[in-house]
Formats: structure tokens, sequence, C-alpha cells
């Protein structure tokens, strides 16, 4: 079984450019402080690596 990261949204999407927040709803993160559990895929990492100024990451 895949390794799983756990991601908390920090900082609302309001505001900001139309893609992060595409980023952000693909990651599954719709509220703030919703925290989401998905698998450790390069995939993943680059999408945390556009918004991590809005996440809260634990591996």
């Amino acid at each position: 079984m895949a390794e799983q990261i756990k991601i908390t949204l920090r900082k609302s999407g309001i505001g900001r450019k139309e893609y992060f927040t595409r980023v952000l709803k693909g990651l599954g993160l719709t509220k703030l402080h919703k925290t989401v559990y998905l698998k450790d895929t390069p995939e993943i990492r680059g999408m945390i690596r556009k918004v991590s100024h809005m996440v809260e990451v634990e591996d």
C-alpha cells in the first residue's frame, strides 16, 4: 500500500488567481481547515508544491 500524505488547507483561495483555486479543488480542499489524506505520488507532490504557501503537509 502506498504511503499517504495529510494535507490541510490553512489559507483561503478567495482573492487568488483561479489557477490556485482549481489546484485546491483538485486536491479535494474546498473549505478552510479541511484535511484530506492522499496517496504520495509525484503528481500530488507537484500540486502541493504549487499551493505550498496555502496548505500544511504532514507525511
